[in-house]
């Protein structure tokens, strides 16, 4: 059933023609393309089919989806699937959820060097959990872990970080024991939070002089070498915030919690209140402000270019894996911690079954099933016709974050 307030897709299509008319020279390939893809997801322009019922006749027309990572509509499947495919790598252990937030001033070179930069903040924020855990004063073990780049608040205003989950354990140097650490505590935030702080810092430098780095308009002076290091040495002054969050409540309740993580973007509709007047009105968190809700009014041209900030650059990976979780040696790892664990082999878990089909997926995921007849819940939806897609537009890839 569709959702009946206004959606995201709304202010594009109502306002998207003014504001690339606007901004189109500085609209990148990739915005220009979420742009499209929203405004078309679930129309006739993509095609779709008629379904009718098998038990009362019903029909209705179902419009194909744009598949884009920036989509709010698409991201159920995606992230059932991706749930799907993390359920076997679960360990029956602690896990727990950390986050790495670059500073304002480091936001703002971001906000003109977004692949660079969000590079820089995976490995710095990587590096930083592998070395204070694989050091004997704290863990002394190889971890593992994924993590997930965000780079909105709730106000839709411009604010990278890391969320990454980590089992709170790993294997010791010789792979010959599961080490755990303490009970409802992983690693040291403050240590993490200086050896986060000199590893970006590094990098960033080392990125500056390989002339990776952009600066225009208040950042233009950072050009010249002299300016950037003292920027950056004022940055060295401050506090870099590392917030470990509270444990997960068991190793089963980590997928569903970081499921909503994975396969975010930067305003679902359900956040939307009303579009009038020119105005997008939706609800916002203020954490600085006790973490109370609150209504924001946008411009539509406000709202859309906070939207675009957040589409990343075309085929950034904003899910990546580390440690024993790295894709090379992940799954000879894994099975080294579920034995050192005393877990069931996966390959002997029951009631494992064939793969569920799309809609089988949704169902699982959401509770609804798309084959259930929604007007007499005991027929299915079958196909009965196909409807082409417009012949002047071209498919979206699907997303592979």
């Amino acid at each position: 059933m569709g959702r009946s307030g206004p959606e995201v897709a709304d202010v594009f299509r109502r306002y998207g023609d003014i504001y690339r008319g606007q901004h189109g020279p500085s609209l990148s390939t990739v915005q220009r393309a979420a742009m499209s893809a929203i405004e078309r997801c679930r129309t006739a322009a993509l095609g779709g089919h008629v379904e009718q019922c098998d038990h009362c006749g019903e029909q209705r027309i179902s419009y194909n989806s744009c598949r884009s990572r920036n989509c709010p509509k698409c991201q159920s499947l995606a992230r059932a699937q991706w749930i799907e495919d993390r359920r076997a790598e679960l360990l029956d252990t602690q896990y727990f959820h950390v986050v790495f937030t670059v500073p304002n001033e480091i936001a703002a070179i971001a906000f003109q060097n977004a692949d660079a930069v969000y590079d820089i903040l995976f490995h710095a924020a990587a590096e930083t959990l592998r070395t204070i855990a694989a050091d004997p004063r704290h863990l002394g073990a190889e971890v593992g872990f994924f993590a997930v780049l965000h780079t909105w608040g709730q106000n839709l205003g411009h604010h990278p970080h890391v969320h990454c989950v980590v089992p709170g354990g790993g294997l010791s140097p010789d792979g010959g024991r599961w080490i755990s650490c303490r009970p409802g505590f992983f690693l040291p935030v403050a240590v993490l939070s200086r050896l986060f702080r000199r590893l970006f810092l590094e990098a960033l430098q080392r990125a500056f002089h390989a002339g990776k780095l952009q600066f225009f308009s208040s950042l233009e002076r950072l050009r010249e070498p002299d300016p950037f290091h003292r920027y950056l040495d004022s940055v060295r002054q401050i506090n870099w915030v590392v917030y470990a969050k509270p444990p997960f409540a068991g190793p089963e309740r980590v997928l569903d919690y970081v499921g909503r993580y994975t396969h975010r973007i930067a305003i679902s509709n359900n956040r939307l209140i009303d579009i009038e007047d020119g105005k997008v009105h939706f609800n916002w968190k203020d954490y600085r402000g006790g973490s109370r809700q609150k209504v924001m009014a946008l411009s539509a041209e406000e709202f859309i270019r906070r939207f675009l900030i957040h589409v990343l650059p075309q085929g950034f990976q904003r899910i990546r894996y580390y440690g024993f979780l790295a894709n090379r040696y992940r799954k000879e790892k894994l099975a080294r911690c579920r034995a050192l664990l005393g877990m069931q082999r996966s390959e002997d878990r029951a009631d494992i079954g064939e793969d569920p089909d799309s809609s089988d997926k949704i169902k699982e995921f959401t509770g609804v099933s798309p084959r259930e007849c929604p007007a007499c819940h005991h027929g299915r939806m079958l196909c009965i016709e196909v409807l082409e897609r417009s012949s002047s537009c071209q498919p979206f890839a699907p997303d592979t974050s």
